[in-house]
């Protein structure tokens, strides 16, 4: 008796956009590069269903073709970034004035767009570490394909032999190019972070108090002597106390009466800034502020400026009412 294999219908199709989002955002560095891409993926996977012949399962088959979409697509671009990653550190006296194309930088994602609901409480994890913005950065300076296979492998944990087949190539390729890629990127700090402590939470309290009071004093004491701020995509950053108080002091005291509106961005705790309207009343969105933590203070702050496409997208508002 023959068995007829089915064709896989669209909502078994479905049922893998999120953690597929997952995988395109750390191929391609870009929230909504990684929509289009998934949505690519669905659509070819749709359009193909009928010749599914079920050598592979569902998963893997749709795996498949989002890596071909990614590699396509990173054929065409270069490479996402984070200001650290393309200069040193600026003068606090160097004017905000020189930007990148928004395609030059890394963007922040939200958690619940990249973590399948589905998933165990291990599975979320192993997902929320591996956006981690440092972690998808250093993701960016890999060949497409190492690319693909690191995230496969480390992450997802897939077998060499399942990584092989999808990729048309074989084992040994697979572990040869795993190899080239923990050797690059095996200067960077890939450890898994530990989760916030409650002095983590209560660290962000005092800074939420610091910042929305701008006593830059009491900001800067918690912060690593080393800290340091971008806002992509102007191009510079800093570094050190001592200038970012200059920083917060000269050409940052617009920020002077902000108000921040928490969330979570790649695993790390984020803020909604709102700078006052003088002109309006109220606040407007100038800024999604995303925290790196280390050792109860305040590592680097990122504060992405391009709030028309990132504020919808955290669920937050443009403005805020006068209170």
């Amino acid at each position: 008796m023959t068995t007829t294999l089915s064709a896989p219908g669209l909502e078994e199709i479905e049922q893998y956009r999120t953690e597929l989002r997952g995988y395109c955002y750390r191929m391609l560095g870009s929230t909504f590069d990684a929509d289009d891409a998934v949505q690519e993926t669905l659509v070819k996977a749709w359009q193909k269903s009928d010749s599914f012949e079920g050598r592979s399962s569902v998963r893997s088959w749709l795996y498949r073709i989002a890596t071909n979409v990614c590699l396509d697509s990173l054929r065409a671009r270069g490479r996402r970034a984070l200001p650290m990653d393309l200069s040193s550190p600026a003068s606090p006296l160097t004017p905000p004035d020189h930007t990148l194309p928004d395609s030059a930088w890394l963007e922040p994602v939200p958690d619940a767009d990249v973590t399948p609901l589905s998933a165990d409480p291990a599975l979320k994890a192993v997902f929320s570490d591996s956006i981690r913005l440092a972690f998808v950065a250093a993701l960016q300076t890999l060949p497409p394909k190492q690319r693909a296979v690191l995230i496969l492998r480390e992450v997802l944990c897939w077998q060499a032999a399942e990584v092989a087949e999808l990729l048309d190539t074989t084992v040994a390729g697979v572990n040869s190019a795993l190899q080239r890629a923990r050797a690059t990127l095996g200067a960077t700090d890939l450890s898994n972070p530990a989760p916030l402590e409650q002095a983590d939470k209560e660290l962000l309290a005092r800074y939420v108090k610091a910042f929305e009071a701008y006593d830059i004093p009491a900001l800067v004491s918690l912060l690593h002597e080393d800290a340091s701020i971008s806002m992509p995509p102007m191009a510079m950053w800093l570094q050190g106390t001592a200038d970012l108080s200059a920083w917060y002091l000269g050409f940052g005291i617009g920020c002077k009466g902000s108000r921040l509106v928490p969330t979570v961005a790649n695993g790390l705790p984020a803020f909604g800034q709102y700078r006052p309207d003088h002109d309006n009343g109220g606040h407007q969105a100038w800024s999604l502020q995303v925290l790196e933590i280390t050792d109860g203070a305040v590592a680097h702050i990122h504060h992405f400026l391009d709030v028309e496409k990132l504020f919808p997208r955290f669920g937050l508002d443009l403005r805020l009412p006068v209170s």
